[in-house]
C-alpha cells in the first residue's frame, strides 16, 4: 500500500512528496519552502534516518513507522506559528483513535487506549511515548513566514533507552500501517487546520487540547538550563505557554524546558 492523502485532505488542494527513505522531512519540507514549496503540502516517508526532535535529538523511524511534515506559507508571525502545534498534536490524537477503534473493541474499560497530549509536544498512551512533533518556522525573502509541523509515529517499534518509555502501536495491539495512519492524519489536519485558522481559532484549539492534556493538576517540574521551576500543572494561556501554582500560591508561566510529571517530578528536579 503506497502513501496517499485521504479524500478530505485531496479535495482541499494539498500535495503529497513521499519518500521511500528521507533523512528528515522536516528538512525537506523547509528545504522546499526555500526553493518556493508554499504549500500546503505533505512530505512523508516510512523510513527516516536523521529526524530531529526538540533540542536537536535525534527522532529515527525505522522503515514501517511514520515520519510526516506538513509545510504550508503563512503570513502569520513566529508566536502564532508556534501555536499550530497545538492543533496539529489534536489532528494525530483525532487519527490514532480512529485507527484504534478496532483495538478498543477488544478492550474493556479502563485498559482502552486514551492518547494523551504532553506539553510541549509529546503524545503519550499508558504513560510511554508514542509520538514526538516538532514545529519550526522561517522567514522567506519574498514574504511570509514558512510553517512545518512535523510528527513521527511509532507504528511497529519504539525505541530502547529513550528519557521517557517509549512503545508503538503494534505493542498495543493497534493493527494499522503506516500508510493507513497517515491518509487519516492528513483529512483530520483539515479539520483541526480549519479550526485554527492562522491562530483565530486558538481559543477553541486550546480547550480542546486542554480535554486531553496529560498531567492537568498534577506535580510538575520544569528545568531550564540549571534552574528547575515546581509546582503543579493548572493550564495552558492564550500563547500555548505552560502555566503551573506554586507551592506558594503563586502563577508562573514557562515558555520552554524539560517538563517531568508526578513521580518523575522528583527525579527531574533532583
Amino acid at each position: 500500500m503506497a502513501l496517499a492523502l485521504g479524500p478530505r485532505a485531496t479535495a482541499a488542494g494539498h500535495r503529497l512528496i513521499a519518500f521511500d527513505q528521507a533523512g528528515s522531512t522536516n528538512g525537506e519540507a523547509m528545504a522546499a519552502a526555500r526553493q518556493g514549496e508554499r504549500g500546503p503540502t505533505w512530505f512523508v516517508t516510512t523510513e527516516q534516518t536523521a529526524g530531529r526532535g526538540r533540542r536537536k535529538r535525534a527522532w529515527i523511524a525505522p522503515r514501517g513507522n511514520l515520519a510526516s511534515s506538513v509545510l504550508e506559507v503563512m503570513d502569520v508571525s513566529p508566536a502564532v506559528a508556534a501555536t499550530m502545534g497545538f492543533a496539529f498534536g489534536l489532528a494525530h490524537e483525532t487519527a490514532l483513535q480512529r485507527v484504534s477503534l478496532e483495538a478498543n473493541l477488544r478492550l474493556a474499560g479502563s485498559d482502552q487506549l486514551q492518547y494523551l497530549l504532553k506539553w510541549p509536544n509529546d503524545i503519550l498512551v499508558r504513560g510511554q511515548k508514542l509520538c514526538g512533533l516538532l514545529v519550526e518556522a522561517e522567514a522567506m525573502p519574498d514574504g511570509g513566514l514558512a510553517v512545518v509541523a512535523g510528527i513521527g509515529t511509532n507504528v511497529i517499534a519504539a525505541p530502547e533507552g529513550t528519557p521517557t518509555p517509549a512503545t508503538s502501536l503494534a505493542t498495543l495491539g493497534v493493527n494499522v500501517g503506516a500508510e493507513e495512519l497517515f491518509a487519516v492524519l492528513s483529512d483530520a489536519w483539515i479539520e483541526f487546520r480549519g479550526i485554527w485558522d492562522h491562530g483565530r481559532g486558538f481559543a477553541e484549539i486550546r480547550k480542546l487540547w486542554l480535554e486531553r492534556a496529560f498531567g492537568l493538576g498534577e506535580r510538575v517540574a520544569i528545568q531550564t538550563g540549571n534552574a528547575t521551576l515546581e509546582g503543579t500543572f493548572d493550564t495552558i494561556d492564550e500563547t500555548g505557554c505552560l502555566i503551573i501554582c506554586t507551592a506558594d500560591g503563586k502563577r508562573a508561566a514557562v515558555t520552554a524546558g524539560e517538563v517531568y510529571f508526578g513521580n518523575a517530578a522528583s527525579v527531574g528536579a533532583a
